[in-house]
């Protein structure tokens, strides 16, 4: 606690209007929050680099954004850093009841589903205008990330299909609508379909149990390193890439993916 009453020391004076910085001074919610998020993602990046150091360190920028953004709220008398706290730790009291509830609550265990109709009896008491299942679900969360979470959110209440074969089914209707848009030119129509055919391709996701935002990470780090291999080949053997055909290219690429490949298979054994 000696720690946060440090930072929280540290934001009010680096936020005080006479002797504070400037740059500091003068942000607001809105200026804050693409901090916010690239803070975020930074942790996760570190988490998938397995950075212990790194997560320690960008785990506490994402805490300075908390206690950044709770000292705006504070000076405009809205809330504090401990109604911040306080909200969360309540938060997690009243949805882990197994835990920390009655005794017939804790014999009783986690039960399956609890979580999420905690929460939706959460969101009916908070805005009653809205009583909609999908309420709650954030905008501006990453689109692929959305798309899973309001598939997940729709089915649980029994709209989705039984297996991943519904969704395998719809990944390739999709794609076919999305074939007839590019046979006709229209760039709206194509930008629409892409878009169902990447809804449908998170529900499959959903249904096999795999986040798409970690499976669109590893494929990334993959082709990153794959085409960091075949240009460091070329570029040894001094040759520059804008002056290959795709063809020829493709050909470094499939020896670049053997070459993995045997590694691969050599390691393992």
């Amino acid at each position: 606690m000696d720690s946060i009453e440090k930072l929280l020391d540290i934001m009010e004076r680096l936020r005080d209007p006479d002797t504070g910085c400037p740059w500091d001074r003068e942000q607001d919610f809105s200026t804050l929050a693409p901090y916010t998020v690239e803070e975020a993602y930074e942790v996760v990046d570190a988490i998938r680099r397995n950075d212990v150091e790194g997560i320690r360190d960008e785990l506490g920028d994402l805490l300075l954004q908390v206690v950044f953004h709770s000292r705006v709220a504070e000076e405009a008398g809205a809330f504090t850093f401990d109604d911040v706290a306080e909200g969360i730790a309540s938060k997690m009291l009243r949805r882990h009841p197994h835990v920390f509830g009655t005794d017939e609550e804790k014999d009783r265990g986690a039960v399956a589903g609890s979580w999420e109709r905690i929460k939706a009896d959460e969101r009916a008491a908070s805005e009653p205008a809205d009583n909609s299942v999908l309420n709650g679900i954030a905008g501006a969360l990453p689109s692929l990330k959305r798309a899973e979470k309001l598939g997940k959110r729709a089915a649980s209440v029994g709209f989705d299909w039984p297996d991943r074969a519904g969704p395998m089914a719809k990944i390739e209707e999709e794609l076919a609508e999305l074939q007839g848009a590019m046979t006709e030119d229209s760039g709206d129509r194509e930008r629409e379909e892409l878009g169902d055919l990447l809804f449908a391709v998170a529900n499959l996701a959903r249904h096999l149990r795999i986040d798409p935002e970690e499976a669109l990470a590893l494929a990334n780090r993959k082709f990153e390193c794959r085409f960091r291999e075949m240009e460091e080949a070329l570029r040894a053997s001094g040759t520059d890439l804008a002056t290959l055909d795709m063809e020829t290219l493709e050909a470094h690429w499939q020896a670049v993916k053997s070459r993995e490949k045997a590694t691969a298979a050599s390691g393992s054994r």
